[in-house]
This record gives C-alpha cells, sequence and structure tokens, in this order.
C-alpha cells in the first residue's frame, strides 16, 4: 500500500472547530483536517510547526501547540500582529483555513530522558512549550521533575490560565509571575529573569527549554549561565523567524542554517556556532 506524502507546497483544507480567546490579542484555535485518513496518521514531534493559510490574504508560521497523541484536532495560538493573524482572529467555528505542516524539526525528547526539566516562558511563549510539556505528562516515568517559571506582563496576559491548574494536580511545579502588582493578583510579582534567579534551579541533571519575548530570553540565558547551566542544556525555539517553511525564500538563515530545515528548536550550543542573532 503507498504511503501519502502530503505535497509541502500545497496547504491541506481543514476546518475550524473551536476558538478559545486566551488573552486580549492572543486566540487559540481547533482545526480538523478535512480528510479523516490525513489527520489520522498526521504525525508530528514536539516543537514542529505549521503554515496557516487564510485564502486571499496569505499564510503564517505558528508551532502545533496541542500533544502529537491528540487526533481530535490540531491547535494552534495566535497573536494578533498583523494582516494575516488579525484575518485567523476573525475566524469562527466552520470557516475554512489551509494547514501546510508539519515543518521543521522538534524538540529533543529522547535525550531529555531521566532528566528534570525546566520549562521558562513569557506571554505567547508558553505556546511552542504547551506541547512538550503535554507530551512529557503523558510519558512522565520517563522524566525526572517537571517545574514551569511562566510570566506576562499582567493575569489578562496569561495563556492557558485554565490548564494550568490541571498541570499542577498532574505534578507540574509551577511559578506564575506578572511584571507589577495587580488587583487580586496572589502569586509573584517580578519579571521572570528575576524570579529564575530566586528560584536558583540546580543544573544537575537538568534541562532548561527556553521561549519568550527575545528581551526575555536574553537575561534568562544570562541567568541560566549564572546558576551553572551549559549551553547543551539549554533549548529555544526560534519559529517566529520562518517565512516559507521548506528552505526556498531563504529569509531564516542564519549563517549556514535555515531556521526552517534545521530548526526551529536549537540547543544554545547550536546557537553559539551560528551567527550571534539572539
Amino acid at each position: 500500500m503507498a504511503v501519502y506524502v502530503p505535497n509541502p507546497y500545497l496547504p491541506e483544507i481543514g476546518t475550524v472547530t473551536e476558538v478559545i480567546p486566551e488573552t486580549p490579542n492572543i486566540k487559540t484555535i481547533r482545526v480538523l483536517l478535512r480528510d479523516p485518513e490525513r489527520m489520522k496518521n498526521f504525525n508530528f514531534r514536539p516543537g514542529q510547526v505549521a503554515q496557516l493559510s487564510v485564502f486571499g490574504v496569505g499564510e503564517a508560521t505558528f508551532v502545533i501547540n496541542s500533544p502529537p497523541t491528540c487526533k481530535d484536532y490540531l491547535q494552534f495560538s495566535v497573536m494578533k500582529v498583523g494582516e494575516v493573524t488579525n484575518r485567523i482572529h476573525q475566524l469562527v467555528p466552520g470557516d475554512i483555513i489551509g494547514v501546510r505542516g508539519p515543518l521543521g524539526n522538534g524538540f529533543p525528547y529522547e535525550m531529555m530522558e531521566g532528566k528534570d526539566i525546566l520549562f521558562i516562558a513569557g506571554g505567547i511563549g508558553m505556546a511552542p512549550l504547551r506541547t512538550l510539556l503535554l507530551f512529557m505528562l503523558e510519558n512522565k516515568n520517563n522524566y525526572g521533575e517537571i517545574s514551569l517559571i511562566y510570566g506576562a506582563r499582567t493575569p489578562q496576559d496569561m495563556c492557558y490560565r485554565y490548564e494550568i491548574p490541571v498541570w499542577q494536580k498532574r505534578g507540574v511545579n509551577v511559578v506564575l509571575t506578572v511584571d507589577t502588582e495587580a488587583p487580586g493578583w496572589t502569586h509573584r510579582v517580578g519579571f521572570v529573569p528575576t524570579v529564575l534567579s530566586e528560584e536558583a534551579p540546580s543544573p544537575k541533571d537538568r534541562i532548561a527549554i527556553v521561549c519568550g519575548p527575545p528581551i526575555m530570553i536574553k537575561f534568562v540565558l544570562f541567568g541560566l549561565r549564572e546558576l551553572g547551566f551549559e549551553d547543551w542544556q539549554i533549548y529555544t525555539t526560534l519559529e517566529k523567524r520562518m517565512k516559507c517553511g521548506i528552505g526556498i525564500c531563504g529569509r531564516c538563515n542564519m549563517g549556514e542554517k535555515f531556521v526552517c530545515l534545521d530548526g526551529p528548536v536549537f540547543s544554545m550550543e547550536e546557537l553559539q556556532s551560528m551567527v550571534p542573532e539572539l
């Protein structure tokens, strides 16, 4: 029996099944591919991305943030920042959208087995980490302690607030923080790099996975190195740099590497060998 290989240039047709408001400028959409067999066999690794197409408007890259075991839908979280994302925010259940993927690489979760895992996220940066976090919870016996430091400007700017208590019940050690005091906020106050330094996690047998605004990543990396983490222990994802997704347009090159082909997931050890872009 022949194996179906999708044309990487052509989007597959999907239907929006649900729209979840996350923050004032972020929405999560769930998409079901029209072809049931393709949906059943849509396999990807945590960290891989897809191009979403609004026909007649354009396409943009988003991480697939549902876990690979979910066959009921593909989930994407979209921040409204331009023409395509603005149009995606207008979609409602029943609307048609194009999906081209999966693209890129994923997190090397095999080499992380047996180690403690530290997720560090800021704002929409939680989206790429959500799928790996859920994957690791599904395979919890393969990993040590799972921790999350998640920050946003305000409580209203945090994604997946409705899921965080579930993660905690499943054993994730969660530290939440916002930039400034807010009415009713009972968690930490302060920037993510500061909270990281205060928590001071040990680098021993631990992998750190970071995603968020570039300025946050810059100071988190400094903090991790101050704590003794080595570059091979730190991972990040750069899907925002991707354009065509298949190495044709040349818009995402970093030195001799292409984010869409060699990434979007990189260790800091890999990034140090490229042109300094962070």
